[in-house]
Protein backbone atom coordinates (compact mmCIF):
# COMPACT_ATOMS: atom_id res chain seq x y z
CA UNK A 1 0.00 0.00 0.00
CA UNK A 2 1.51 3.36 -0.85
CA UNK A 3 0.62 5.83 2.13
CA UNK A 4 0.07 9.47 1.37
CA UNK A 5 -0.45 12.76 3.14
CA UNK A 6 -3.78 14.08 3.33
CA UNK A 7 -5.80 10.26 3.16
CA UNK A 8 -7.85 8.86 5.95
CA UNK A 9 -5.88 5.63 7.71
CA UNK A 10 -6.38 3.27 10.58
CA UNK A 11 -4.16 2.38 13.10
CA UNK A 12 -2.54 -1.35 14.20
CA UNK A 13 -3.73 -2.25 17.70
CA UNK A 14 -0.51 -3.41 18.07
CA UNK A 15 1.23 -0.32 18.21
CA UNK A 16 -1.67 1.03 21.22
CA UNK A 17 0.06 -1.68 22.85
CA UNK A 18 3.48 -1.26 22.47
CA UNK A 19 2.83 2.56 23.36
CA UNK A 20 0.45 2.14 25.90
CA UNK A 21 -0.41 6.18 26.21
CA UNK A 22 -3.85 6.59 28.20
CA UNK A 23 -3.80 9.80 25.87
CA UNK A 24 -4.03 7.57 22.34
CA UNK A 25 -7.44 6.78 21.34
CA UNK A 26 -8.55 3.04 21.20
CA UNK A 27 -9.36 1.13 18.28
CA UNK A 28 -13.10 0.97 18.31
CA UNK A 29 -14.74 -2.15 16.11
CA UNK A 30 -17.98 -2.08 14.95
CA UNK A 31 -19.24 -1.50 11.37
CA UNK A 32 -15.38 -0.38 10.84
CA UNK A 33 -12.60 0.71 12.34
CA UNK A 34 -12.86 3.82 14.40
CA UNK A 35 -10.94 6.83 14.80
CA UNK A 36 -10.06 7.33 11.02
CA UNK A 37 -6.63 9.48 11.41
CA UNK A 38 -5.10 12.38 8.96
CA UNK A 39 -2.03 11.32 7.98
CA UNK A 40 1.28 13.65 7.55
CA UNK A 41 3.83 11.62 6.25
CA UNK A 42 7.15 13.56 7.30
CA UNK A 43 10.41 11.32 5.58
CA UNK A 44 9.92 7.84 7.34
CA UNK A 45 7.64 9.13 10.29
CA UNK A 46 3.94 9.54 9.80
CA UNK A 47 1.96 11.92 11.76
CA UNK A 48 -1.45 10.45 12.80
CA UNK A 49 -4.13 13.46 13.74
CA UNK A 50 -7.20 11.42 14.94
CA UNK A 51 -10.64 12.41 13.73
CA UNK A 52 -13.43 12.41 16.18
CA UNK A 53 -17.35 12.36 15.55
CA UNK A 54 -18.24 13.63 18.91
CA UNK A 55 -18.10 17.24 17.50
CA UNK A 56 -20.24 18.71 20.18
CA UNK A 57 -17.94 17.87 22.95
CA UNK A 58 -15.06 19.89 20.70
CA UNK A 59 -16.36 22.44 20.06
CA UNK A 60 -17.08 23.84 23.78
CA UNK A 61 -13.10 22.81 23.92
CA UNK A 62 -13.00 24.82 20.45
CA UNK A 63 -15.15 27.78 21.56
CA UNK A 64 -13.23 27.86 25.08
CA UNK A 65 -9.82 28.12 23.65
CA UNK A 66 -11.27 31.01 20.96
CA UNK A 67 -12.60 32.94 23.75
CA UNK A 68 -9.39 32.82 25.92
CA UNK A 69 -6.68 32.75 23.13
CA UNK A 70 -8.20 34.41 20.59
CA UNK A 71 -8.36 31.24 18.04
CA UNK A 72 -7.81 27.75 18.37
CA UNK A 73 -4.54 25.76 16.51
CA UNK A 74 -5.49 22.16 18.23
CA UNK A 75 -8.48 21.57 17.04
CA UNK A 76 -10.89 22.04 13.82
CA UNK A 77 -14.11 21.42 13.29
CA UNK A 78 -14.57 20.41 9.19
CA UNK A 79 -17.24 18.27 7.08
CA UNK A 80 -14.72 15.15 6.40
CA UNK A 81 -16.72 12.39 3.95
CA UNK A 82 -19.95 14.77 4.09
CA UNK A 83 -20.16 14.40 7.73
CA UNK A 84 -19.17 16.40 10.71
CA UNK A 85 -15.59 15.90 12.44
CA UNK A 86 -13.57 17.44 15.61
CA UNK A 87 -9.92 17.02 14.13
CA UNK A 88 -7.79 16.91 17.18
CA UNK A 89 -4.51 17.85 16.15
CA UNK A 90 -3.75 18.24 20.19
CA UNK A 91 -3.94 14.09 19.83
CA UNK A 92 -1.37 13.97 17.55
CA UNK A 93 1.39 11.11 17.27
CA UNK A 94 4.17 10.23 15.11
CA UNK A 95 4.39 6.69 14.36
CA UNK A 96 6.02 4.82 11.52
CA UNK A 97 4.36 2.37 8.29
CA UNK A 98 4.57 -0.63 9.85
CA UNK A 99 1.51 0.21 12.32
CA UNK A 100 -0.60 1.29 9.34
CA UNK A 101 -3.70 -0.95 9.86
CA UNK A 102 -5.50 0.30 6.06
CA UNK A 103 -6.61 3.04 4.62
CA UNK A 104 -10.50 4.67 5.30
CA UNK A 105 -12.52 4.05 2.48
CA UNK A 106 -15.83 5.67 1.34
CA UNK A 107 -18.33 3.67 -1.42
CA UNK A 108 -15.00 1.32 -1.01
CA UNK A 109 -12.34 4.08 -2.21
CA UNK A 110 -9.68 5.41 -0.04
CA UNK A 111 -10.48 8.43 1.38
CA UNK A 112 -8.70 12.09 0.47
CA UNK A 113 -9.27 14.95 2.64
CA UNK A 114 -9.97 18.18 0.44
CA UNK A 115 -6.94 20.02 -0.17
CA UNK A 116 -8.08 23.32 1.28
CA UNK A 117 -8.99 21.26 4.91
CA UNK A 118 -5.18 19.64 4.17
CA UNK A 119 -3.20 22.48 4.00
CA UNK A 120 -5.69 24.19 7.32
CA UNK A 121 -4.55 20.80 8.86
CA UNK A 122 -0.80 20.93 8.30
CA UNK A 123 -0.93 24.34 8.74
CA UNK A 124 -2.00 24.30 12.66
CA UNK A 125 0.12 20.76 12.93
CA UNK A 126 3.34 22.88 12.18
CA UNK A 127 2.63 26.01 14.21
CA UNK A 128 1.22 23.69 16.98
CA UNK A 129 4.86 21.65 16.43
CA UNK A 130 6.88 24.79 15.95
CA UNK A 131 5.26 25.84 19.39
CA UNK A 132 6.28 22.54 20.70
CA UNK A 133 10.07 23.37 19.71
CA UNK A 134 9.77 26.50 21.54
CA UNK A 135 8.84 24.67 25.33
CA UNK A 136 4.65 25.55 24.49
CA UNK A 137 3.28 21.92 24.59
CA UNK A 138 0.27 21.68 23.33
CA UNK A 139 -0.07 18.14 22.72
CA UNK A 140 -2.14 15.35 25.01
CA UNK A 141 0.02 12.70 23.91
CA UNK A 142 3.57 12.23 24.94
CA UNK A 143 5.33 12.35 21.53
CA UNK A 144 8.89 12.40 22.77
CA UNK A 145 7.86 8.75 24.70
CA UNK A 146 6.74 7.43 21.53
CA UNK A 147 10.16 9.23 19.45
CA UNK A 148 11.83 7.60 21.87
CA UNK A 149 10.32 4.33 21.11
CA UNK A 150 9.72 4.59 17.50
CA UNK A 151 13.47 5.47 17.51
CA UNK A 152 14.83 2.02 19.02
CA UNK A 153 12.68 0.46 15.84
CA UNK A 154 14.17 2.70 13.32
CA UNK A 155 17.50 1.97 14.66
CA UNK A 156 17.42 -0.94 13.26
CA UNK A 157 17.21 0.04 10.23
CA UNK A 158 20.10 3.02 10.85
CA UNK A 159 17.21 5.77 10.65
CA UNK A 160 16.18 8.48 13.38
CA UNK A 161 13.93 10.93 13.19
CA UNK A 162 13.72 14.24 14.96
CA UNK A 163 10.28 16.01 16.03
Amino acid sequence: MKLQTGYLYHISSDFLKLIDDPNLQINHMGNHSRPSYFVIKDNDILWFIPLSSKVDKYKKEYNKKIKKYGKCNTILIRNIANKPNAILIQNAFPTIERYLNHPHTVNGIPYRVPTGIQKEIEANFFEVMRLKKEGVNLFFTDIDKIKEIINKELNNSKTNFEL
